[in-house]
């Protein structure tokens, strides 16, 4: 999955909490929030300064975490059911280095083949081998 398919299938699946989503489909939407983020940082800290100017993004900068939160969650909650794993597990982000858990079930390959959450996305098993 491409850098705008991960993008838009996030925004599109916004609230789709079943199923499952891929190692790139995550990370790619996670690089695009860091990006949002950082774009929207930079110029508070160079114009902090100036409050006018550092509010307005500040309030940018709120808007869009906002308005990523909820793609984020579904996408994890996929993720973690491409792992085979309940979403529960993100309970662990409320226990010290629980995160970093969490870290490396998003990173792990998917489990092969259908799971009790869905078919695998993106190619087939047998597909990969041909």
């Amino acid at each position: 999955m491409t850098f705008p398919e991960a993008v838009k299938s996030a925004f599109k699946n916004y609230a789709k909490f079943d199923g499952r989503a891929t190692r790139s489909e995550y990370w790619w939407f996670a690089l695009f929030e860091i990006l949002v983020l950082i774009v929207l940082v930079i110029p508070m800290v160079v114009f902090s300064d100036n409050n006018v100017i550092a509010g307005i993004f500040g309030f940018l900068y709120l808007i869009a975490a906002l308005g990523m939160i909820l793609p984020a969650l579904g996408l994890l909650f996929r993720r973690l059911h491409d792992t085979d794993r309940s979403a529960w597990w993100i309970l662990l982000s409320f226990v010290p280095f629980g995160s970093i858990v969490l870290l490396v079930f998003t990173c792990l390959d998917s489990t092969p083949g259908p799971n009790k959450y869905g078919p695998r996305p993106g190619k087939n098993v047998a597909e990969t081998f041909a």
